[in-house]
């Protein structure tokens, strides 16, 4: 997520009519669609700027896959590398040029799918879980900071292109590294947003909504999906925990997660796979 610089804005009625058609027929999780393998020796955290663990403060050394991490070394998991670009697009995870490249946590120069693709044939059958966060830079430009106004046109086809990027290309890639000898080795996390504007611009909510239901109909058959919007305290206005949880309301006013939402993520991962 390219949180460092664009911050979750508002959204417009376009955005509101499309989330109210999309919700009651999207669930939020399709756990049941997959199988639980269960955590292996290594652990691999893929995505944008809240998976690589960003702070302003720069504090990038912890983050809610350290944390997972931690959890999973009680149950025999040894090994875990992040993968995460800051304000990687699902397009950037696919074609390249990720504009952090410089300060990735493990080296590699290939787009960080290639790169998450040759760690998991590197290790058939070892890598366990896989967590994924990816998609909200890709309909971040298509909304206006200084006006809360939207795009819509735009806005409708890079969503379109997230769920095509999703579907067709970044899931189906991993769940088959993670396929060896026609069984699934491996568990596949999909991390969905929380909305740190929500106080501020309660019309992100149904945005944020939009969002995240789209990522969990691309989720299914491929992926478990983790509700960090949930355990951010939902739609909830005001929100008690956007200030604990995130640093918006501090002099950064940055709306990446505070250590503590970090911890919140990792748990409701946990939660999530039931590990």
């Amino acid at each position: 997520m390219q949180y460092i610089r664009r911050p979750l804005l508002c959204v417009v009625l376009f955005l509101i009519i499309f989330a109210a058609f999309e919700a009651g027929s999207i669930s939020i999780a399709h756990a049941a669609d997959l199988p639980v393998v269960g955590p292996k020796s290594y652990y691999i955290a893929l995505g944008d700027s809240v998976a690589y663990g960003y702070q302003p403060d720069l504090d990038w050394r912890s983050g809610y896959s350290t944390d997972l991490y931690h959890h999973l070394q009680s149950k025999g998991t040894s090994t875990y590398d992040n993968l995460a670009c800051p304000a990687e697009t699902s397009t950037t995870m696919i074609n390249g040029n990720c504009p952090y490249t410089i300060i990735h946590k493990y080296p590699y120069l290939e787009p960080q799918l290639n790169a998450a693709i040759e760690y998991l044939q590197a290790h058939p059958g070892q890598v366990s879980p896989v967590t994924l966060q990816i998609g909200a830079n890709d309909i971040l430009p298509d909304i206006n900071k200084s006006t809360c106004s939207t795009n819509t046109a735009q806005f409708a086809t890079d969503l379109a292109t997230l769920d095509a990027n999703l579907t067709q290309t970044i899931l189906p890639r991993l769940k088959a590294a993670l396929t060896v000898n026609g069984q699934l080795t491996g568990d596949l996390i999909l991390v969905n947003y929380y909305d740190p504007y929500q106080n501020l611009c309660p019309n992100s909510v149904p945005y944020l909504q939009t969002v995240n239901q789209h990522l969990a109909q691309d989720a299914a058959g491929y992926a478990h999906v983790a509700d960090a919007f949930t355990a951010f305290g939902g739609a909830a206005i005001p929100n008690s925990n956007t200030c604990n949880y995130t640093w918006i309301c501090s002099f950064f006013s940055d709306i990446h997660p505070r250590s503590q939402g970090y911890s919140v993520i990792a748990s409701t991962i946990e939660n999530s796979i039931g590990y």
